[in-house]
């Protein structure tokens, strides 16, 4: 009797992983097909760049760059901030890093000096010679290694509720779950779609509080595009890896020589203010700090306005200052 038990318990989990298995492989479809890329594709070492170009009506006064957190897509700071920033004349490339949205990475360990270089490259091949690079989130230390390794193409950088230093109480557990060796991909390809959808407007809520998330903002941003297996990988691999970056990376940021301004809400439950823009603030020298009162995690999604105006006379000043 114990061993028909047996037999029949592991049928019943083995049909589990298969349902949950053919879910995984119809939603990652279906959100694929949802959310196709909108941009064009520029080769570089060891990565498939997407980018998508928002221009202004007359001859640009200049590049702006921007770059998203974990997570997302480049879609999360295109919607928001493009077309503003494209109105004030400036042309906008918004950028999926490496692993994200609709670009690729290879299976070499992609740390934030590695994804600055590779979009630096992508940035050249497409005619960019000088830029202002505005990065959100766990962006925000790549960012700070494009103004600390490549200033002959980045003339300033803007932050906005940066990840830049060490915090106390590290990242989430699935977060190493997902990065484990044999477990993390059979998690992925099983239980973890179904257990992210179960969950996913929470999950928004929780980041974009005190605010509430915008309307539509899972159809304008695709930011379903992170439950797909690969992507959820990439995703979890940059979180898990950042803390001993920003742990080793943080004593050469008072060798940042070209102007960083920070954009941070105080109201920021997600990545600490006190701890990563204060601490960038103190450790770059001559950056500028603006806390945006009662702003939580997305300053650039509740005063898009006001972030879009802020990036726009800060690349106006490094140009006139150049």
């Amino acid at each position: 009797m114990t061993m028909k038990v047996a037999l029949s318990s592991a049928a019943i989990f083995s049909g589990f992983l298969i349902a949950a298995c053919l879910f995984t492989t119809w939603q990652a479809s279906r959100i694929a097909a949802a959310f196709p890329p909108k941009g064009a594709y520029v080769e570089v070492e060891g990565a498939r760049i997407h980018f998508t170009q928002t221009l202004p009506k007359s001859e640009p006064a200049g590049d702006i760059i921007l770059i998203h957190g974990a997570s997302g897509n480049e879609a999360d700071m295109r919607v928001p901030l493009g077309e503003r920033l494209a109105a004030q004349g400036f042309r906008v490339v918004s950028v999926d890093r490496p692993g994200h949205g609709w670009s690729t990475r290879d299976a070499i360990e992609s740390t934030p000096a590695r994804q600055a270089l590779q979009i630096r490259q992508a940035l050249e091949k497409i005619g960019v010679k000088r830029a202002i690079i505005a990065g959100h989130s766990l962006a925000g230390v790549m960012t700070l290694q494009l103004a600390l390794d490549h200033t002959d193409i980045v003339e300033g950088v803007v932050l906005i509720a940066p990840v830049t230093h060490p915090w106390p109480g590290g990242v989430a557990g699935y977060y190493y779950l997902t990065t484990a060796p044999m477990i993390g991909g059979a998690f992925t390809n099983t239980f973890m779609m179904p257990t992210a959808l179960s969950i996913f407007d929470r999950s928004l809520a929780h980041v974009f509080s005190p605010q509430t998330p915008p309307e539509n903002y899972r159809g304008l941003s695709g930011v379903e595009l992170v439950l797909r297996p690969e992507t959820f990988r990439a995703n979890a691999r940059d979180v898990v890896g950042i803390y001993d970056f920003v742990e080793k990376e943080q004593i050469r940021y008072k060798n940042i020589s070209i102007p960083v301004s920070i954009i941070t809400g105080d109201q920021d439950a997600i990545v600490l203010t006190h701890i990563h823009s204060y601490g960038s603030a103190r450790d770059i020298p001559g950056s500028q700090l603006q806390i945006m009162k009662g702003i939580g995690h997305s300053p650039h999604w509740a005063r898009p306005d006001d972030v879009s105006t802020r990036i726009a006379e800060f690349a106006a000043n490094v140009h006139a200052g150049r």
